[in-house]
């Protein structure tokens, strides 16, 4: 179903964290930015659609004046990296607001220009935030258009607007969920546990469960337009699964499609490069490159 194309290059490798792997594409000007962190450096690459021409770049995080209330920021950059358009000092000089607490800052970003404002700060999860996810599908139609997950496996599903509103909180069972995808008011969970669960987001009624990986899964990613999922994980493995709605029974069920073992990797981050799942790419621990395929 896919085949391995060329590799492209970071110039460091990438550090073991969830989700270690962001990928933009932006048709007008025919470019992929890919960007992975290694430490307290994100590296990103920006690749153009024939494969001839990349750029590199390398974003040294900042960390704060020791002599102040914060030692740490969150910063925030054009695509390319270019240019920083905003930071933030965050509350505490232990651990960084938004991760460790458990708290999630929820920022307003005009259209045009650069007026960042902090506007609201949701105070549900007591664990760390582990990861967070919009509805992808660009339908209107659904209630939930949020979900945030943390180091318990809780789940918080909410509705955005000019204030979040909570609308579910869905267990864990102190398993953490290291990513989450939201997808036709669909919860997509992984955990460490190796298991990927669909969940209605606003009733948080299971739909299934599945042993998907043998270690720890890293990473999900859908591609909204088809409904096809990818999990990776510390097994080695990448795996493309279809999430195909029942409206029938009011359900949604997986169908697994594909399997990819890199070799000697422990993944760390994978995405897919376009909405339909025609490509996708992928980050390993320690390894200075992001590997790439493509539908055959």
């Amino acid at each position: 179903m896919y085949h391995r194309e060329k590799s492209i290059q970071l110039k460091s490798s990438a550090s073991a964290l969830y989700n270690n792997l962001s990928v933009l594409r932006l048709a007008p000007r025919s470019l992929t930015h890919f960007a992975a962190v290694h430490a307290n450096v994100v590296n990103l690459v920006s690749a153009s659609w024939d494969g001839l021409n990349y750029s590199h770049r390398q974003l040294q995080s900042k960390e704060g004046n020791v002599a102040t209330s914060s030692s740490l920021i969150m910063q925030m950059f054009e695509s390319d990296g270019s240019i920083m358009v905003y930071w933030h000092a965050l509350d505490t000089p232990e651990t960084p607001t938004g991760v460790s607490l458990g708290t999630v800052l929820v920022f307003d970003v005009p259209s045009k220009g650069s007026n960042i404002t902090l506007s609201e700060v949701l105070e549900e999860h007591t664990e760390a935030v582990t990861d967070m996810a919009s509805e992808c599908s660009g339908n209107a139609e659904y209630i939930a258009d949020l979900v945030s997950a943390d180091d318990s496996g809780l789940l918080c599903v909410w509705k955005s607007g000019g204030e979040f509103q909570l609308l579910n909180k869905i267990p864990g069972f102190d398993m953490s969920c290291s990513s989450v995808k939201l997808w036709k008011g669909t919860v997509v969970a992984a955990y460490g546990s190796g298991q990927i669960r669909l969940y209605e987001g606003v009733t948080g009624i299971l739909h299934a469960e599945i042993n998907a990986h043998a270690r720890w899964i890293y990473s999900l990613d859908i591609a909204p337009f088809t409904g096809l999922l990818l999990s990776a994980a510390e097994d080695s493995f990448v795996r493309v699964w279809h999430l195909n709605p029942a409206p029938e029974n009011n359900s949604v069920e997986m169908e697994h499609l594909y399997n990819e073992c890199v070799t000697d990797t422990q993944i760390c981050g994978a995405k897919f490069c376009d909405g339909d799942g025609y490509a996708f790419a992928v980050t390993g621990y320690d390894l200075s490159e992001i590997i790439r395929y493509t539908q055959a």
